[in-house]
């Protein structure tokens, strides 16, 4: 019996297809709050996590439990990050502190707990949107008063 090409082919495509999905999968990794990220490391598995949270501020709009001081540690960064269920915990970033990190409306971070606190090896953030309401209206009433 001869395969023909075609048939040739469509294999190779499927076995392409298998290879991308099964190498994929072991990188992906599930969004928790910290009592979650606290428990998979108290159960022993260290699966890379993802949790969404926010900077506190003060009342007078100042990031609390920031520390980044280049001159003593360029590579260590830390901040408290309040996650979706309200819980404070420390985060360690073995990175330099990225660029615009305090205008960040939401931040999250991929990592594990070790040792009651949060490492992170990526920070992803979410900027304000230049085109927030309030710009938008009043750039609309200049070009209004032209």
């Amino acid at each position: 019996m001869k395969i023909k090409p075609l048939h040739l082919g469509g294999l190779l495509v499927i076995a392409v297809a298998i290879s991308v999905i099964v190498s994929t999968s072991g990188d992906a990794s599930s969004y928790v709050c910290f009592a979650e990220a606290v428990e998979m490391s108290e159960d022993g598995e260290s699966a890379k996590v993802h949790v969404v949270g926010q900077l506190p501020k003060s009342p007078a709009g100042k990031i609390e439990g920031m520390f980044y001081d280049p001159q003593v540690d360029p590579n260590l960064f830390r901040f408290i990050l309040v996650d979706e269920k309200k819980e404070k915990k420390e985060v360690l970033y073995f990175n330099p502190k990225p660029a615009d990190f305090e205008r960040s409306e939401k931040i999250v971070v991929v990592g594990g707990m070790k040792e009651g606190k949060f490492v992170a090896d990526k920070i992803l953030m979410k900027c304000p949107s230049k085109y927030q309401e309030g710009e938008l209206k009043s750039e609309g009433e200049k070009q209004a008063k032209i």
